[in-house]
């Protein structure tokens, strides 16, 4: 009898606490339009519905970190319970996450300082001729190395890759148009200092939210039943429309 108190203690005081720890969800994101700091707290259209998704699911045991893009990826790619967003879902990626939802999709644009008269761009592969700026292990990194591109030079972060515009170490970079509005009001730099080089319609990309494969399959479904309610519920698209 006393055996068998002691085995149920033990289960109680080291089994119970693993199982908990194991519910605890990181959440990871970079310093985007979608997830940014204002007044010490981490807020944007990405981190709200995010948290909203969280709360339906009841998955309330969990923390937002941001970091550079790069740590976010690997933490994302290699970590047991990590949620990533926002995170382009592209064939590459579609087998390495357990995705949840679809914040938006975008069309990626090529931008240019306006003064550059000299950078004309007719098709993407005009654009190969020209230095481009990228985010380390970024969609736009993976989608213009397998477009052929050479001349990308890796930034840690997108702040880091704009002032490499501004400064003419590269000269071109992809992002959506209301990524460089954001960053070009962030660095205090009017939007009509850039210019639309190319558009990249025939690959608009897909913002998303995703969990990493080491995650428990129940935990993943809770999650995609709650985004698909509110997306349902049109929550998503008012949250993305109405809290930039």
């Amino acid at each position: 009898m006393h055996y068998c108190l002691t085995f149920c203690l033990y289960c109680i005081l080291v089994l119970f606490p693993q199982a908990s720890h194991a519910l605890e969800i990181e959440v990871v994101t970079e310093d985007s339009l979608y997830a940014y700091l204002r007044d010490d707290k981490l807020v944007g259209p990405g981190t709200r519905v995010v948290e909203e998704t969280l709360k339906k699911a009841g998955l309330t045991d969990h923390h937002i970190l941001l970091y550079p893009w790069a740590r976010a990826y690997e933490k994302a790619l290699h970590e047991p319970n990590v949620l990533i967003y926002p995170m382009d879902r592209t064939a590459l990626r579609e087998p390495l996450f357990k995705w949840v939802g679809e914040l938006e999709r975008v069309t990626i644009k090529l931008y240019k300082l306006r003064k550059r008269h000299d950078i004309v761009l007719a098709s993407l592969e005009d654009a190969k001729r020209y230095s481009v700026g990228v985010v380390r292990n970024d969609s736009k990194q993976l989608l213009l190395e397998q477009q052929g591109f050479t001349r990308l030079v890796v930034s840690a972060d997108r702040r880091d890759n704009f002032q490499k515009l501004l400064n003419h170490q590269v000269q071109l970079l992809p992002m959506p148009e209301n990524a460089a509005r954001v960053i070009s009001e962030d660095e205090h730099v009017p939007f009509d200092a850039l210019e639309e080089a190319y558009s990249i319609d025939e690959r608009p990309a897909s913002v998303s939210m995703a969990f990493s494969l080491d995650t428990s399959d129940e935990i993943v479904a809770r999650a995609r039943r709650a985004f698909e309610q509110l997306k349902a519920s049109g929550e998503v698209d008012r949250i993305m429309r109405e809290e930039r």
